[in-house]
């Protein structure tokens, strides 16, 4: 969208083409659409037919007319003269070129200054780490998620406007020739060159030529951020006699550099990299330790040295970095095994990426990597399977199954458990699957060995009804909590009832991954399934059981104590296990305020710190209570009582212990509405998942789950035939009905039945039939075209999850939360 008006007519006369059209008006448009299915504004609106191998965006145009859309740019007109009336087609050679040079000019228009961003990895972390530390200072526009392709980027470039102060874009290539084209529609100011590997090498005759090719973004650049110790980029560089028209900014540990890296020291969850810059020592932390995030970290400081940031301030944001997620999907196995799939594409660098990613998933001791061939990888085979041979035995990968004749022929380079197959057929055929139990299983292959065989082979066989979690929508929503964060506020994730029906540890981990500071569970036994799958955060456990205190201190889980008998209780079974004097057991407090649930009230809280006070084996770990109605502004009186008493409540304990401890009272509602109530830590719970009952917030999260599942029969049945138990609904004509095999026994309550909930099958909407039974229930399908087979999406957004609570009577809580665990679960992550 921009707030400078392009009329049709200026489009035609920019690209060059022909407009034909039928209008009186001129008109003015603001949006460009390139996907039928993304249409929202067709009255302003310009659609480019794109044609490829895969598809004409021309036999799209009938679609977008009737639903009202009236601009096109096309390389032919539509042979039906109905779609011309009261319509503009702008016809021209290429609708890409035609795309790529309105974007030039509107590029044109604009004075802020642009980065650019390439490299073969790692250009969509440093835009966003950009993006993360600039923002404070400055409006900013960046390219959305990887769009750096030729068509990417000009759809990215024309959302510039005047309100912007800066804009960040990245650009990646895949052939010669692509680069000049971005360059002049990007058309950067400052450069930012991340690396060269072997990603996307197959069009290139090696390395330096894929450099050359890359570095033309840069030609017009007032200052390059690069390393020297690519050299690579530094030998294409010399030879371009690029360095005498532009000024760089440079950064290394090896060779005189701008920013010389003296150390880098990596600590259990931080990295301190220390440095000289103009004759001073300086360093940052950053909160990660991988290689990857290293490099990627030290094109961002250049970044913020260059652009004049003091270094203070620059600590300050470069520890705050938040991870940007990467591509993968995660789904259960046979036989207690995790299954990523990360087969988007097969090179050494992303290999890296992936075993790293392996290695960050703790429920399994045991990790097995499936790899095809790597084709066109621009070494030679020797070369590259003793890389990779290196590689895998660094990252203490305890199986390899190669899948390839290439792989195969390389064999002996492998030490580990090994096992070598020509193709994924020969695979499947010779491989005895139930061998795989307990482990961790990354699949890593090139599109052509059709490694999807392998992914649903190795997935723990369930009925068809699954809920997917996107993992990048929860990260989503937690930055987006955090953003509404003081620097020094805690995040404590409630991971309880199966995560609000999302998975255990899966979203345990992921949280660990993403650096919360604590997670909460209902019951011990779900703490202690987290430690048994490597999750070594704090835990907090809401309702610990007088009968399993034990358990609670084998574990190193930490219980909330609510009355007097569970602390006697707690006190009791320390003395029986002889725990150790030096470690002692922390204990979350909970003062009851005004929800009258569980807690202490006032006038326990003397005896209750005189009884902790005597037993040094006891520590205050926090002091936290529970909002009733933090959510409706109508109780905001009431809350703010809540708030007063738990202060002075809070007050007596630090009066009356010498122990400090973290204080915590908001949740998700609570964050977003009372923000001068954070105190030391905030809990996290059903926001974290997309869902708020603020409707201002809502508008900022996104759903996380989408529960789907597909048509098992269709029935023609005819008027008097009744559908399902006790002939709740009789059909009064000839009807087409599905059945599904989902019911009340996966989550779908008995109220949704006899018509009141809709469920969508091929985009239309098929009402429930009859009673909802435990296995499945009955659609009418009437109006839709569709087959045995097909999917039936049940829920996929807020509203749908919300109108399942309205109809219920409930809330969405209930809704997510009781989706059966016999559902499959199957996670997706950008």
């Amino acid at each position: 969208m921009t707030d400078i008006q392009h009329t049709i007519s200026q489009i035609s006369e920019i690209v060059g083409g022909e407009l034909i059209s039928s209008r009186t008006d001129d008109t003015v448009i603001v949006d460009l659409l390139i996907d039928s299915r993304k249409l929202i504004t067709p009255q302003s609106c310009l659609f480019f037919a794109l044609s490829s191998k895969r598809n004409d965006g021309h036999k799209y145009i009938e679609n977008l007319y009737k639903r009202g859309l009236r601009n096109f740019v096309v390389h032919q007109t539509p042979t039906d003269d109905k779609l011309l009336i009261d319509a503009n087609y702008i016809v021209v050679e290429d609708t890409v070129k035609a795309l790529q040079d309105l974007s030039v000019f509107h590029r044109k228009q604009m004075s802020y200054p642009v980065i650019g961003v390439t490299g073969s990895n790692g250009k969509t972390i440093v835009k966003e780490w950009a993006y993360q530390v600039l923002q404070h200072d400055k409006v900013i526009l960046r390219s959305p998620k990887s769009f750096n392709s030729q068509i990417g980027v000009p759809l990215s470039v024309w959302q510039m406007n005047k309100k912007y102060d800066l804009a960040i874009f990245e650009a990646g290539i895949s052939q010669t020739d692509e680069m000049d084209k971005l360059q002049k529609i990007i058309q950067p100011t400052i450069g930012i060159f991340t690396n060269i590997g072997e990603a996307h090498g197959e069009n290139f005759i090696n390395n330096t030529h894929k450099a050359g090719e890359k570095l033309k973004l840069f030609t017009k650049v007032e200052t390059l951020i690069y390393s020297p110790d690519q050299k690579n980029i530094q030998e294409v560089l010399i030879r371009s006699e690029l360095l005498d028209s532009i000024k760089t900014f440079t950064w290394s540990s090896k060779q005189e550099a701008d920013l010389q890296i003296k150390d880098i020291s990596k600590q259990t969850h931080i990295t301190t990299i220390s440095a000289t810059y103009q004759n001073e020592s300086v360093s940052i932390q950053i909160p990660f330790t991988d290689n990857a995030s290293i490099e990627n970290a030290m094109h961002v400081w250049c970044l913020l040295l260059l652009l004049g940031y003091k270094q203070e301030v620059i600590n300050d944001r470069m520890i705050q970095l938040n991870p940007v997620s990467m591509r993968l999907e995660m789904k259960e196995g046979a036989n207690n095994c995790s299954i990523i799939n990360d087969s988007y594409n097969s090179d050494l660098d992303s290999l890296k990426i992936a075993l790293d990613f392996l290695n960050l998933q703790n429920q399994h001791q045991k990790k097995t990597l499936i790899l095809s061939d790597i084709l066109q990888s621009g070494k030679g085979e020797v070369e590259l399977y003793t890389n990779i041979a290196e590689l895998v035995e660094q990252k203490k990968i305890s199986k390899l199954i190669g899948i390839g004749p290439a792989i195969s022929r390389q064999a002996d380079r492998f030490k580990m458990q090994s096992h070598f197959f020509n193709n994924t057929q020969d695979f499947i055929e010779h491989y005895s699957f139930s061998s795989f139990k307990n482990e961790s299983i990354l699949l890593k292959g090139a599109r052509y060995f059709e490694f999807e065989q392998l992914s649903m082979a190795l997935q723990k066989k369930t009925h068809q009804t699954v809920l997917e979690i996107n993992l990048d929508h929860m990260l989503s929503n937690l930055n987006y909590f955090k953003g509404k964060l003081e620097k020094n506020t805690k995040v404590m994730v409630m991971v309880k009832a199966f995560s609000y029906g999302s998975g255990s540890f899966e979203i345990a981990n992921l949280m660990q991954y993403f650096r919360a500071d604590y997670l909460a569970v209902a019951y011990a036994d779900e703490g202690v399934e987290l430690r048994k799958a490597g999750i070594n955060l704090p835990i907090m456990v809401m309702s610990p059981d007088i009968n399993n205190i034990d358990t609670l201190l084998k574990y190193d889980l930490e219980p909330e104590i609510y009355n007097f008998n569970i602390l006697n209780i707690l006190e009791q079974t320390i003395k029986k296990t002889i725990h150790p004097k030096n470690k002692p057991i922390k204990i979350h407090l909970k003062l009851n305020t005004g929800m009258n649930r569980l807690g202490f009230d006032e006038k326990d809280i003397e005896p209750l710190l005189k009884q902790i006070n005597d037993n040094p084996l006891l520590r205050i770990q926090s002091v936290f209570s529970h909002l009733a109605n933090s959510d409706e502004p109508s109780y905001d009186k009431y809350t703010e009582d809540q708030f007063n008493l738990f202060h002075t409540m809070c007050q007596k304990i630090q009066g009356l212990g010498p122990q400090s401890f973290f204080k915590h009272i908001l949740n998700s509602a609570g964050i977003s509405r009372f923000p001068e109530y954070q105190m030391d830590m905030v809990r996290l719970g059903l926001g974290l998942y997309g869902l708020s009952p603020i409707a201002e917030e809502q508008k900022h999260l996104i759903n996380v789950n989408l529960l789907k599942t597909t048509i098992t029969q269709i029935k023609h049945i005819k008027a008097g035939d009744s559908v399902g138990y006790s002939r709740a609904f009789v059909a009064d004509k000839e009807m087409k009905i599905a059945t599904i095999p989902i019911g009340y026994a996966d989550g779908i309550h008995r109220f949704l039945g006899n018509g009141k909930y809709q469920m969508s099958i091929n985009g239309k909407p098929a009402a429930t039939l009859g009673n909802i039974c435990m296995d499945m229930c009955m659609l009418d399908i009437s109006h839709i075209n569709c087959k045995e087979g097909d999917d039936v999406i049940v829920f996929q957004n807020q509203d749908q999850i919300n109108e399942i609570a309205r109809i219920g009577n409930t809330i969405a809580y209930e809704v997510i939360s009781g989706i059966s665990q016999r559902v499959k679960r199957v996670y997706y992550k950008e």
